[in-house]
Order: C-alpha cells, then structure tokens, then sequence
C-alpha cells in the first residue's frame, strides 16, 4: 500500500462540523471514503539505516504501535484541530490521559493546586498515587477567586480543575485563575468533558493543557474508552509523551478508528443534547418533587453570566437534588446539604426508588452517550470523597446526575415526571 495522500485542505476558521468529519483526513492510493484502520503492532523498514534513523529521532515514521500508529495518529490530528491545540496526544482512557499528564510534570515536593470538585478516581491519584510520591495536593473552592489568590500566593507546579465541575457544574473562570497560576509558575491543566471542544475552548482562555475522556462525547455511543491531552508541543511532545511512550497507556488502533468516526458527529450530537438539557433543566427546576437544579444556563446557576461568556452551551448534563427530606406531597423542604446517618439513608433509600422508577433513562455512571443516562453521584462516581468530602462540593444523598441523550424530550420528560412522583 502506498503512502496516504495528503491531507483535505480545509478554509482558515472552518466549524466544529467541518472539522468533526474531515479534519486531517488522508486517504491511501485507494481512495477510500471512510478512514482506513490499521490493526498492527510493528512496521518494516526498506534499509536497517532506516530503522536506525527512526529510532534515533532523525526519521519521522512509524516505529511500533505503543509509540504511535496510523489510525491513532488520524485521531489524534482531528480532535488536536477541533480544539485548535499544538499538539494531540491519545491515551487508552480519559484517567490514563490524567494521570500521564500530572505524574509528566510534578515530582518528589511538587505541589499541586486542585478545585475540589473531582471525579473519584481523580481525587485517588492525587492523594493515593502522587501522594506517596511526595506530592502535595492543596484544594479550593474553584468557583471562589479568593481561595485560588490565596493558594496560589506561593509557588505551584500544577493547577487542575474541572469546568463545569462534575457533578455540580460550578463553573471555574478559565482566564483569571490561569493568570494566577502562571504568575505562580504553574501548567494549567483544565478538564474539559463536560464541556467538549464544541461548546468551550479552554485554551482560548489561557489554559495551557486539556484533558479528555473520549469514552464520553466524543465516542458518545457507549462502544469502546480512550483518553487524550492536548496542548503546546513542547509539553505534550515532550515530557508527557515520553512517559506515555515509556509506561504504555496506549490507545488501540481500533478504538482509535471508532474515535474519529464519533468526532464526526460530536457538534451534531453535543447541541442537541445540550439544547435538550436547558430545556429540561428548566422544567425539572419547577417540578414539585425537585428541591433545586444546577445547569449553566439557567439564570439560576451562581456563575450564570460567566458561563454565557465562556461556553456558547450549557452541556449536556443536568443535575439535580430531589424533594427527599421529610414533607407532604408537593411542599419542598431545603435541599439537602448535610444530614444525620439515620435521615441520609432514607434519603438515599427515597432517592434510588426514583432511579429504579425509570422506564427510558438508564442507570448507568458514563455520560455523554446518545442514551440518556441517571447516575446517584454519592455512591458511585463520587463515593471515595467520603460523607464530608462530598458535602463539601455540594452533593447530597439527594443529588442526580441527568446526562441527557438524544431521545426525544416530551418522551424524557414524561419518564422524569412519572418517576418522580412515584416516588
């Protein structure tokens, strides 16, 4: 087979859309419409000088599979142009991609400034992981100025957060706690599945990398898991790549393929779904069994006018606390923060007979799917933050996480209603 053709030139400032279905396209001597996919582990060399030449980094071209392949490279190249990065570097998993990233740029007596608001398996890598190592870990409020300022007066080497936050959507200011924490000396590492390159651009702001569970949105249809980072080549060509390289968290050529066939449809996918979500969230905040609703773009969300001026959507998750507590049938009693043992397990007890009422939604802990999915936060994806941990983010006994799918919302919302007030 020959050498791809070159790649699809494609006009300055082309859409997400656009970009989605032929960004870096290439297509060998066969012309084939779908990206082609290659399922191998080495590839052979012409001449020995030429393998010594690849090795020694004076020849760019594919070596073996763990170091980077054809169909990964295509991936790669397509979500690197949808997020306007530098540089792509994919990864088996969105927490491969995460870890990679951190272990790459701290070591022994680094420090790491983090928003609290983190997805379990985060939280376990900085404090169980990184922390034996050496690494301290030090955690704010991140929707609050005054506590990234007060961190951040004192040297970093990173400062991670998620936006929106999962599952509460607080909304972090991109640009502002960037400026703190270059001044600090800090990488700014933002998770952005949330969000998605369709709906925010983290780097626009000053961020300087972005990591991704593309088992989210971008695969969007619950088939296979991976993981990427994107950012200046300097750092994702460099360090964060020799340890992806050296440790072998690599994303297979296969999920790779399914990859690039999701970015095809992740803009149509993600304003669908978001529109769904704000129509939802809007619903579902004057509902007589729901206590309070958090959605970025409900005049409701303490970071309103900020997520209007750095997301062009609101996303595709609502999340919520049911009307749980004690009271008659349609009184609201207050949104449950903190509660006694006895009075949180039959909030919890109150709270699964709402999920197990679903007929459409599924109960499941991924997001982003085209099938619209209801997750309990405390005992699943956030359940190693403790009783504490997980007040102190603002989720309850109480709280649900709605990611919203691509069912049509009347039937979405007559499942909602007829669970809740089954409850």
């Amino acid at each position: 087979m020959s050498d791809p053709q070159p790649r699809c030139s494609l006009p300055a400032g082309a859409g997400a859309a656009t970009l989605g279905v032929r960004g870096g396209q290439q297509r060998t001597e066969y012309g084939e419409v779908a990206e082609p996919l290659f399922l191998t582990q080495g590839y052979a060399y012409d001449r020995a000088a030429d393998a010594e030449a690849a090795f020694a980094g004076e020849l760019d071209i594919f070596t073996y599979s763990r170091y980077s392949n054809p169909t990964v490279a295509a991936f790669e190249e397509r979500l690197r142009l949808l997020e306007g990065a530098e540089a792509c570097y994919a990864t088996a998993t969105g927490m491969s991609a995460l870890f990679a990233t951190l272990a790459a740029l701290v070591g022994q007596g680094g420090r790491v400034v983090a928003g609290k608001a983190l997805f379990g398996s985060t939280f376990v890598v900085l404090e169980d992981l990184l922390g034996k190592w050496g690494v301290r870990t030090d955690y704010v409020d991140a929707h609050r100025m005054e506590d990234w300022q007060q961190a951040l007066a004192t040297p970093a080497d990173v400062v991670l957060f998620e936006t929106p936050s999962n599952p509460m959507m607080d909304i972090v200011d991109i640009a502002a706690v960037s400026e703190l924490a270059h001044r600090a000396g800090a990488v700014v590492v933002v998770d952005n599945v949330f969000a998605t390159p369709v709906l925010q651009r983290p780097l626009e702001f000053g961020a300087d990398l972005i990591v991704y569970s593309a088992t989210k949105h971008i695969d969007g249809q619950g088939r296979v898991m991976g993981g990427a980072v994107l950012g200046p080549r300097d750092l994702v060509c460099g360090p964060i790549q020799d340890f992806i390289r050296n440790t072998g968290p690599t994303l297979s050529p296969f999920n790779a393929w399914v990859l690039v066939k999701g970015l095809e449809t992740l803009a149509l996918r993600v304003r669908a779904q978001s529109a769904a979500a704000l129509e939802l969230a809007t619903w579902l905040q004057d509902h007589p069994r729901v206590a309070s609703v958090r959605y970025p773009l409900l005049t409701s969300h303490p970071q309103y006018t900020l997520a209007r001026e750095q997301m062009s959507g609101g996303g595709t998750v609502v999340s919520f606390d049911l009307d749980a507590g004690a009271g008659l049938p349609g009184e609201r009693s207050a949104p449950v923060a903190e509660a006694g043992e006895d009075e949180a397990e039959l909030i919890k007890k109150r709270t699964f007979a709402f999920l197990d009422a679903l007929q459409i939604v599924d109960i499941s802990n991924n997001l982003g799917d085209a099938k619209s999915m209801v997750t309990h936060p405390g005992t699943t994806t956030h359940r190693k933050l403790g009783a504490q941990g997980q007040a102190a983010i603002g989720v309850s006994p109480a709280t649900v996480r709605l990611s919203v799918g691509l069912e049509d919302v009347p039937d979405l919302r007559a499942d909602l209603d007829q669970a809740l007030r089954a409850v």
